[in-house]
């Protein structure tokens, strides 16, 4: 990582301003300020508009539009792909509407798209229900690139990077190029990096998809996704899907999304310091094999990480010797919930093998390092080792 990214100057919003990721995430959609107004207004509840006459402007009904997500969108975008003019970002109800939205808008029976073999668990789901619909399904690891194998006669490349949950790492600029070389789309899912992570759109990719479910939000209270693309006509087919099939936030899960973005840079920070501080401690234990985060120097996925992201993440994976182990260790955490999802401010942890779908390990364990002071937290994690040794 470059000085300038480590200090988090990455634009402006004028000329000589610069801009911070902090800054920018306490100020991202914001309207003008207007006396006696709030600076982000509340939630607008309306299903639909006053509206006489012809059906102008941007607010008519509220499946298709709403002042607070508008200012979300604002907000994502502006983190997504800072200073730059013609980026269109929507949310979503959910991750998974947004990356659905993403994949049934731009495919059509006898194309192809290439997905992660290794990425989220649904994605095998999405798999039968696009063949279902007469569209071949490509897969292969996140790891060395290997999608560009199977990139021939593409029409979308999906990227999942860091990977969900084994975190494996691929060059996005490289597919990227290789794939618009072959004339394919390419979407890129940035749940785990979250936008202060790593910014697929300034990486060259079509589309940036995340959960803001996860770390986005961090608070475990919010279900929420969205897409943010550079096509304008893709963009518009994105959009035409979620007006379809209804996918949209409530205005609450909107609000409370852009309330807690203004804290994002404070609680990736604290969660990422911490994750690398739970990695080196973890990695001088003998029971633990597998051990993986992108921001330990000696990780596979470090050198290419580093290249590309601006942080790496608050998740760490390793492996204990059996599911018993990996149960006995979980159950003896204290600070640690058990519980899926990741990327809140408390710490959480799951057995990954207890849902199928993963290629992984039955002691496989996907830790989710929250904003619990690290001392704390590493002892918390290193006490139960010792207190479930076989």
């Amino acid at each position: 990582m470059t000085d300038s990214v480590t200090n988090g100057e990455h634009g402006g919003h004028g000329p000589g301003m610069p801009t911070g990721d902090g800054t920018r995430a306490v100020r991202a959609g914001l309207p003008e300020p207007v006396k006696h107004e709030p600076t982000l207004p509340g939630p607008v509840f309306a299903a639909h508009f006053h509206l006489p006459g012809e059906p102008t402007g941007p607010y008519t009904y509220g499946r298709d539009e709403n002042p607070t997500w508008t200012h979300l969108e604002r907000a994502i975008g502006e983190l997504e792909s800072p200073g730059r003019e013609g980026v269109e970002t929507l949310v979503f109800a959910s991750g998974m509407a947004a990356i659905s939205s993403v994949l049934f808008s731009q495919l059509r029976a006898g194309d192809v798209v290439v997905l992660p073999g290794d990425g989220y668990q649904v994605l095998p789901l999405v798999r039968a229900q696009l063949e279902a619909y007469g569209i071949e399904v490509r897969t292969a690891p996140t790891g060395g690139d290997a999608q560009l194998d199977v990139l021939d006669g593409a029409k979308l490349l999906w990227i999942e990077t860091p990977s969900n949950p084994g975190l494996d790492v691929c060059d996005v600029r490289r597919l990227v190029e290789a794939a618009h070389t072959r004339g394919a789309l390419v979407a890129v899912d940035n749940t785990l990096a979250t936008p202060l992570g790593q910014r697929p759109l300034e990486l060259g990719a079509d589309f940036a998809v995340a959960s803001g479910t996860k770390q986005l939000t961090g608070h475990g209270d919010v279900l929420l996704g969205y897409v943010a693309g550079r096509d304008a006509e893709a963009m518009t087919a994105v959009r035409r899907w979620r007006k379809i099939v209804g996918a949209i936030p409530g205005p609450m899960e909107a609000w409370l999304a852009h309330r807690s973005i203004a804290t994002l840079q404070l609680r990736v920070d604290r969660q990422n310091a911490t994750a690398l501080r739970v990695a080196t401690a973890l990695r001088g234990r003998p029971e633990i094999t597998g051990l993986r985060y992108p921001g330990l120097p000696d990780d596979p996925s470090h050198k290419i990480a580093s290249q590309q992201m601006l942080r790496y993440g608050c998740v760490v994976s390793f492996t204990l010797a059996t599911r018993a182990r990996a149960d006995r260790f979980l159950d003896a955490l204290r600070l640690v919930e058990g519980a899926t999802s990741f990327g809140g401010v408390r710490s959480t942890a799951e057995r990954r093998g207890r849902w199928g779908g993963d290629a992984v390990p039955e002691g496989f364990v996907r830790l989710s390092v929250g904003a619990e002071d690290p001392e704390d937290l590493v002892a918390d994690l290193l006490r139960a080792l010792d207190e479930t040794a076989d």
